[in-house]
């Protein structure tokens, strides 16, 4: 099928292909394109603000409903920076320098770090140190096993 797209008509699988964007993200959080970093800092923060995921998984950049890229992600897409509580809902303050609301889902441990999910469990989100510390705060033993209150849900930290 040809689709209208801004100076000509493309079929699906050139549109496909355009949007390989050889965008990277790492571990770190660190965007690179085409094995080099993106040193652009305001490049960088905008990156972090179009990150979306698609239905069958796949992260995105995304501009508009048409126009979007594949970027392929390291690890978390996320990494939260800080967490605050406002009762017994859960903030994150995430490095796109946006703030979410933690999921109430398990929080688990992996060979990376801690980790949780926002978004209603499209994002996985990394905890770096202070948010894990404020996350710990509030955790309690209960039935032999760690976890916290979020959102009046008990969330198991496995």
């Amino acid at each position: 099928m040809k689709t209208r797209y801004d100076r000509g008509v493309l079929s699906d699988a050139e549109i496909e292909r355009l949007r390989q964007s050889g965008l990277r993200l790492d571990r770190q959080g660190q965007f690179w394109h085409e094995g080099e970093p993106v040193k652009h800092e305001g490049m960088h923060r905008a990156f972090h603000r179009w990150i979306d995921r698609l239905d069958d998984g796949r992260f995105i950049l995304r501009l508009d409903e048409r126009r979007f890229c594949y970027i392929d992600v390291e690890d978390a897409p996320f990494i939260a920076r800080s967490l605050r509580w406002e009762g017994d809902h859960a903030v994150a303050f995430l490095d796109s320098e946006r703030e979410e609301a933690l999921d109430a889902r398990p929080i688990r441990f992996d060979e990376y770090g801690v980790r949780a999910s926002v978004g209603g469990g499209r994002f996985p989100v990394r905890l770096a140190t202070r948010a894990w510390q404020a996350l710990t705060a509030r955790a309690e033993e209960r039935d032999g096993r760690l976890c916290v209150v979020i959102d009046g849900v008990e969330v198991p930290i496995e």
